[in-house]
């Protein structure tokens, strides 16, 4: 039997890339990634959905108490990169994650963030689904309004990484590109809410 040698091509790659550094500030100190949800660590849960969607690698930017939640959760199978600069905001752990990408062949990186379990992974099977090209700019909608996750062909990052200060992370590339955002309704499969007060906690339950 001949070796096939004009296999096509796989699907593109395309990473998912999990914000997971914030502290929970307004929760008491008390790190996102390592609040409990269905009995294991929210950030467990957020890993799944990426996977299950579809995106693979799976990078997963950490900050507040790190080495905890590296002890405490599973992990396995993820890239996990540390922000040491995670207090100055989202845009910084965007910039690590996205960095951490460099050389990985990812067409895009799917960006989602770890205190939004209403969105599971028929909502970034959506929006992965629009990636067209590495220029592509996709974002999930809720009634219309932009939400995550948000999808950045490879081309963008460097702009976006340039550009994500403080808690702005990529606004103010999707601001100067708006007309190239390519906006996915989610809001019949996904809730887009956060957790980020004690009255957030009880959509854990």
């Amino acid at each position: 039997m001949s070796a096939n040698n004009h296999a096509q091509p796989g699907p593109p790659l395309i990473a998912g890339l999990l914000l997971a550094a914030g502290g929970g500030r307004r929760l008491g100190g008390r790190p996102k990634a390592l609040l409990p949800y269905r009995g294991r660590p929210l950030v467990e849960n957020a890993v799944r959905v990426l996977r299950e969607a579809g995106c693979g690698p799976v990078h997963v930017v950490l900050g507040a108490s790190a080495a905890e939640v590296r002890e405490r959760a599973d992990l396995a199978g993820c890239v996990v990169v540390d922000n040491p600069d995670w207090a100055q905001g989202m845009g910084s752990s965007l910039r690590v994650g996205l960095a951490s990408l460099a050389g990985t062949g990812a067409r895009a990186a799917l960006v989602s963030l770890v205190d939004q379990p209403g969105i599971g992974p028929a909502a970034v099977a959506r929006v992965l689904a629009a990636y067209r090209s590495p220029a592509s700019l996709v974002a999930a909608a809720y009634d219309g309004e932009r939400g995550h996750p948000v999808l950045f062909g490879a081309d963008r990052w460097a702009d976006i990484a340039a550009t994500a200060t403080g808690d702005k992370g990529a606004r103010v590339h999707l601001a100067r590109h708006a007309e190239e955002l390519m906006l996915v309704e989610c809001a019949d499969i996904a809730e887009a809410f956060d957790i980020d007060t004690p009255p957030d906690l009880a959509r854990l339950l």
